[in-house]
C-alpha cells in the first residue's frame, strides 16, 4: 500500500499539561526566534526570558497544543488556558465583568501563543493545535481572549488569520474590547522666552 506525502500525513496533536524537559530548549529556539523582532517593535515586553519560558512550560493551569510530525518530531505548540490568573499581563477581572455568565460556568480562555517549526508547514501546523481548542470553544460556548501587537496585527496581519481560521470552523464574533496605547513626548529643552 502507498503511503501517504509526507506534505499530507496528518499532523498528530497532544494536549500536555506540562512539556518535558527535552522540548523545552528547543521551543524555547523557536519561541525566540519568532518573538525577539518584537523587542524593537513594540512597546510592551513579548519575550519571556528562558526561565520564565521554562516556569510556563511546567504551568500546569496552561494547556500546552503540541503538534508532531510523522516522524514524532515536536513541530508546533499553542498555548491556552481557562484560568486567566495564569496570564500575568491581563486582568481576569476585566473578562469576568464583561461576560458574567460565561465566568460563572468557567467559559472564559485565553490562547497565548503559537509556536510553528519554520521546517514544517505552517499554516497545517496552526490549524491542527488551533482545531482541539476550537472543539473546546464551541462545546463550552465560550469567550477566547488573546493579544496581538500592533505591528504583528497591522504588517502581519494576525487578527485577521485567526478570525478566519476560527471563523471558518465555527460561529463567532470578534472584537477588540480594548486597546493599549503607548505615547511618547520627546522633550527638546526649555520654552522660548
Amino acid at each position: 500500500m502507498p503511503t501517504e506525502p509526507a506534505s499530507r500525513t496528518p499532523v498528530r496533536v497532544e494536549r500536555l499539561q506540562t512539556i518535558p524537559g527535552e522540548l523545552v530548549d528547543g521551543f524555547y529556539a523557536l519561541y525566540t526566534a519568532a518573538f525577539e523582532p518584537l523587542r524593537v517593535l513594540a512597546a510592551a515586553r513579548h519575550v519571556l526570558t528562558a526561565d520564565e519560558f521554562a516556569e510556563e512550560m511546567a504551568d500546569e493551569r496552561i494547556d500546552k497544543y503540541v503538534a508532531f510530525d510523522e516522524t514524532g518530531t515536536a513541530v508546533g505548540l499553542t498555548t491556552f488556558t481557562g484560568d486567566l490568573s495564569s496570564v500575568p499581563w491581563i486582568e481576569p477581572a476585566y473578562f469576568a465583568a464583561r461576560h458574567p455568565e460565561h465566568a460563572e460556568r468557567g467559559a472564559i480562555f485565553y490562547l497565548g501563543f503559537t509556536l510553528t517549526d519554520p521546517r514544517a508547514r505552517r499554516g497545517r501546523v496552526f490549524r491542527a493545535t488551533l482545531q482541539p481548542i476550537i472543539d473546546r470553544m464551541v462545546a463550552a460556548r465560550g469567550v477566547v481572549a488573546f493579544d496581538i501587537c500592533a505591528h504583528n496585527d497591522t504588517v502581519q496581519h494576525l487578527s485577521r488569520g485567526v478570525e478566519r481560521a476560527i471563523g471558518a470552523a465555527c460561529d463567532s464574533t470578534m472584537r477588540a474590547p480594548d486597546v493599549q496605547t503607548y505615547y511618547e513626548m520627546v522633550v527638546h529643552g526649555p520654552k522660548a522666552a
